[in-house]
């Protein structure tokens, strides 16, 4: 039946035009509208047994509240008080769990009504027994009967479709291997009821989904790729789940997407217990934060915890410092080998205040500092994690005791005997009894809880350390930047975020040794996604791939590598241009899968006025989607603004990029975004001389484009390129 269908993405139209002499495609709508409608009657039903239910819990919860009598007078008379209390909590629960679970059905229906489903695999799964067709979509919903009508593109099963082996193939089931016979791999261009086209594929080249995906223009957002991911990226995805995994892509590999698909497919595969806020996310800059916020809601789950560098630091309480960037890692391996034979100070101490009332002094927190101190240098434990939980655990008795201490005191106890009616029920939440001594002093340790009993968190967050003073002793230096801070913190308190299991890193070549090992040591718990182009460093002083290698080798034991070597952003004109900047052995493994497309202008200007000239015209001309003048640094996009006016749109850290037009930003956040077509207007051998740096910069910078790339120079052109080409 294949040797019928088109491979190609205007295979579409055809099927369009020749849909009512072709029985599969008549007997796949057939399908389709028989499934949408069972999605509709499904929706509905939800959505009046969400609204009946509701109401219906609502008043069965106020009738059970109102038999309950309570009543403990008497023993046996309070064991049935609770008794009863204890059956409404289980219905209110067991409301719960049957409203959330109609809840995230309904949110699924919503998601397939859009598109119901988007390949379709047919399986042998035991020799003489009847295949088994098997429709995979953005989510997964069974009938009544719990049949599936649509299985989740995660599910094991559905790595049938990502192998894209005809014939024996296999998939993973709770770590057992289940081989197959797929007999048929077919994909689906549907929107909502309509089917508009069907393919019979077999391998990466011949994904039609893919091409018709690749053709399309620039968005503002990123787009989820779950029906298009490749084989290389699909081993990515589903890759087991290891201490640490380095992948290294070139440009335009789906690296970000890859990575997003990866952590959807972690939340559905421990959907038990895994929550989004376990998940953390570094990107490169808000720009590219905004770019890829809708993602993974687009897929039916809710994003991580995103940060950039900065705000990770702000968040630890280091923000208004010197971010640390260009730490040697040589200055954190000193604080290493200090911090387990330092002696503390008094003036590295400071005494636990909150809301301006001194609770334990410094005298006091010294004395348990040095006791707890002399205790592990003698244990041969030194300095560190176990000296500060011992610590921590002496500061916390002698708080309770110094609250217990404050609820004694007569004039807080004479101050909530004073209080009316509506003071108490401020402080309190009820009106309380106040004549009895005991009663009185239990509401005053109370009292104390609530104005001061935050003060516990200063003691866990090591409030009562003075970070900067130790630091500036150990690394006799003038001032601490962030980095240093907080590497020095987490020499003391062991690690960062405990909560968190998974960390993933995007643009992991930008990140230098320092910054490497403090993530390294904060999530120490969390399993790490390290994902980059080597190619695409574009700063100096950054981690080598190897080195990111070693460092989290040595932090978690083990460190899985994995190469994406196919390009799917830009057209093979512009890959052949960016991947002319690598070495010729890196060249012959990678592979563009884009249509023939425009072949790149690369021209250099004597003339400062016929350069403008050029440049202006090239801004002023008509462009499908989004256009991108990527300029070296920010210096240049200054200049270039003057020159350039209101024709062009420029981007900085806090912009959200617009869906088309034309804008300017430099290349620093250019990095991991994507335009229809990229003008490089400074490739001057000035701007990009023949170093290994210049050569990665002006690789990422010509790697931003997917079907048109420009490339002018004032002066005489860079060296990296080859002889300059007149092309319109």
């Amino acid at each position: 039946m294949s040797d019928q269908l088109t491979h190609s993405a205007e295979g579409v139209v055809d099927q369009a035009q020749n849909q009512g002499n072709d029985p599969v495609f008549q007997e796949e709508q057939a399908h389709l509208s028989e499934l949408y409608q069972v999605l509709l009657e499904l929706r509905d039903k939800l959505t009046e047994d969400l609204d009946s239910n509701h109401f219906g819990a609502a008043q069965d919860l106020i009738d059970m509240s109102e038999e309950v009598a309570l009543n403990f007078n008497g023993y046996d008379e309070a064991l049935e008080t609770y008794a009863a209390i204890e059956t409404l909590n289980s219905v209110i629960d067991a409301y719960n769990l049957y409203h959330d679970a109609n809840v995230d059905k309904l949110r699924r229906v919503a998601l397939l009504l859009a598109q119901p489903y988007f390949a379709k695999v047919t399986l042998e799964m035991r020799p003489g027994q009847p295949p088994r067709d098997v429709y995979i979509g953005a989510a997964g919903i069974t009938d009544e009967n719990r049949r599936p009508l649509v299985v989740d593109w995660r599910s094991p099963v559905a790595e049938t479709y990502y192998n894209q082996e005809m014939g024996r193939t296999s998939y993973q089931v709770n770590g057992r291997t289940r081989t197959v016979n797929l007999t048929l791999r077919r994909q689906f261009d549907i929107t909502r009821d309509k089917l508009n086209g069907y393919f019979d594929t077999t391998i990466a080249i011949e994904d039609s989904l893919l091409l018709a995906a690749l053709s399309r223009h620039h968005s503002e957002k990123l787009q989820a790729i779950t029906a298009t991911i490749q084989r290389e990226q699909n081993e990515v995805v589903r890759h087991e789940d290891v201490p640490a995994l380095l992948v290294n892509g070139i440009a335009g590999s789906g690296k970000t997407s890859v990575l997003l698909q990866r952590i959807a497919f972690l939340l559905y595969r421990e959907r038990e217990n895994l929550t989004p806020d376990q998940v953390w996310l570094f990107t490169p800059n808000r720009v590219f934060e905004n770019y890829i916020d809708t993602v993974l809601p687009s897929m039916g789950e809710a994003n991580p915890r995103i940060f950039t560098w900065r705000a990770f630091l702000a968040a630890q309480g280091a923000g208004e410092r010197d971010l640390g960037v260009d730490t040697p890692v040589e200055t954190l391996r000193k604080l290493e080998a200090a911090v387990p034979v330092v002696d503390l100070e008094p003036d590295d101490l400071r005494g636990i205040a909150y809301e301006g009332v001194t609770l334990l002094t410094a005298p006091q927190v010294r004395s348990s500092v040095d006791r707890c101190a002399r205790f592990c240098k003698d244990s041969g434990f030194g300095i560190g994690p176990r000296f500060t939980t011992l610590v921590k655990d002496a500061l916390s008795e002698k708080l309770e005791k110094r609250f217990a201490q404050m609820a004694r005191n007569e004039e807080l106890q004479e101050e909530i005997a004073s209080m009316d009616i509506e003071q108490q029920i401020e402080a309190f939440g009820q009106t309380v009894a106040t004549d009895d001594d005991k009663d009185l002093e239990a509401l005053a340790r109370q009292l104390v809880e609530m104005r001061f009993g935050a003060a516990r968190q200063e003691i866990e967050n090591l409030s009562w350390l003075r970070f900067d003073r130790i630091a500036l002793r150990l690394l006799s230096q003038s001032s601490v930047n962030a980095t240093e801070w907080l590497y020095l913190r987490l020499l003391f308190s062991g690690a960062g975020d405990e909560a968190a299991r998974y960390v993933m890193v995007d643009e992991a070549q930008d990140y230098t040794e320092a910054q490497l090992l403090v993530l390294a040591r904060y999530f120490s718990r969390a399993h790490f996604m390290l994902l980059g182009d080597e190619n695409q460093a574009i700063y100096e002083g950054t981690a080598s791939f190897a080195r990111i290698a070693e460092i989290f080798r040595a932090s978690h034991g083990s460190v899985d590598e994995c190469r994406l070597l196919t390009s799917y952003r830009s057209s093979p004109e512009i890959t052949a241009l960016f991947t002319s900047l690598l070495d010729s052995r890196d060249q012959l493994k990678l592979t563009s899968v884009q249509r023939a497309g425009v072949e790149p202008v690369v021209q250099e200007f004597d003339d400062t006025d016929a350069y403008l000239n050029a440049l202006r015209s090239a801004v002023a001309s008509p462009v499908e989607g989004l256009r991108a003048v990527v300029a070296e640094s920010d210096a240049r996009v200054r200049w270039l603004a003057k020159q350039l006016g209101d024709t062009v749109q420029v981007v900085d850290k806090n912009t959200h990029l617009p869906a088309e037009g034309t804008v300017l930003i430099p290349l620093r956040i250019a990095k991991g975004l994507e335009f229809d077509h990229a003008i490089i207007p400074d490739a001057q051998e000035e701007v990009y001389p023949d170093t290994p740096l210049a050569r990665r910069r002006l690789y990422t910078a010509l790697s931003r484009a997917m079907h048109r790339v420009t490339v002018f120079a004032q002066g005489a052109m860079t060296p990296l390129l080859a002889a300059p080409q007149q092309s319109a």
